[in-house]
C-alpha cells in the first residue's frame, strides 16, 4: 500500500510561512529511504535537508501548502486557532493527492481526535501521531520537503535585510530575530511577520 506521510515546518515562528508537507511513499520504499539517511528533518544539517529535499520531489508524487504569516494573521483573526489551520492545510493535502493511508504528525495534544477529525473530514485513512515524524519514514520525507522549503522562503527574505542584520531564523527565541523585529513599530512591521504572535503583540502594548 502506497502511504502519504505529511509534517510541517515553521509552526512556532513569528516570521515568514508555516509549511505543510505531503509525499507519497510506495510500498516497499521505505528501505531505500533508508539507505538514502531519510530521518526527521530536526536531525539532519540544512545541506543534507536541501539534497535530500531534492530527490524526494524527483522520486515521488508530492505536494505542498504555504500558508503566508498574513493568512496566519487574519485566519487567527477569525476565530482559527493554529491547530485548525494546520489541519486545513492538511486536510487540502489528502483531497489533493487522494491516498490509500495517511500518516500525519498530530499537531493536537489529542492524537485521536485530530485523527478523527482528518478521516471524517477527507474520508481517508488517516492515522496521526505524535513524533510521527521520528517514527515514520514518510512522515520524515514529508519533514525534510517542508523545512527545506520555509528555509527558503526564509532564506529569500532574508537578502533583503542582510544590511541591518538579517532576519534570523524566524524563531522567538532566536537573538538575531528578537533584534530583526525592534527595527520596527508594530504598525510598521512587514508583512512577512506574524502579528498574531504575542512576541509581537507586546511590543505592541509597550510602544
Amino acid at each position: 500500500m502506497d502511504v502519504l506521510g505529511i509534517d510541517e515546518a515553521g509552526r512556532g515562528s513569528v516570521l515568514g510561512p508555516l509549511v505543510i508537507a505531503g509525499v507519497i511513499v510506495p510500498e516497499k520504499m521505505d528501505i531505500v529511504l533508508e539507505r538514502m539517511g531519510v530521518k526527521d528533518s530536526k536531525r539532519l544539517t540544512p545541506n543534507r535537508r536541501t539534497i535530500l529535499s531534492r530527490k524526494l520531489k524527483k522520486m515521488f508524487e508530492y505536494d505542498l501548502v504555504v500558508i503566508s504569516a498574513q493568512d496566519i494573521d487574519n485566519l487567527r483573526a477569525d476565530g482559527i486557532n493554529l491547530n485548525e489551520i494546520e489541519r486545513i492545510g492538511m486536510e487540502k493535502i489528502l483531497s489533493n493527492l487522494n491516498p490509500e493511508k495517511a500518516i500525519v504528525d498530530a499537531v493536537d495534544i489529542k492524537a485521536e481526535r485530530f485523527q478523527n477529525k482528518l478521516a471524517n473530514d477527507t474520508g481517508v485513512n488517516v492515522v496521526a501521531e505524535h513524533k510521527a515524524d521520528d517514527n515514520y519514514i514518510e512522515v520524515s520525507a514529508a519533514s525534510i520537503i517542508a523545512k527545506q522549503e520555509r528555509d527558503a522562503h526564509i532564506a529569500e527574505i532574508n537578502k533583503d535585510y542582510i544590511k541591518m542584520g538579517g532576519i534570523g531564523s524566524g524563531y522567538p527565541s532566536d537573538p538575531i530575530t528578537k533584534k530583526f523585529l525592534t527595527n520596527f513599530t508594530y504598525d510598521e512591521m512587514p508583512d512577512f511577520v506574524r502579528k498574531s504572535w504575542a512576541t509581537v503583540e507586546k511590543m505592541k502594548n509597550s510602544q
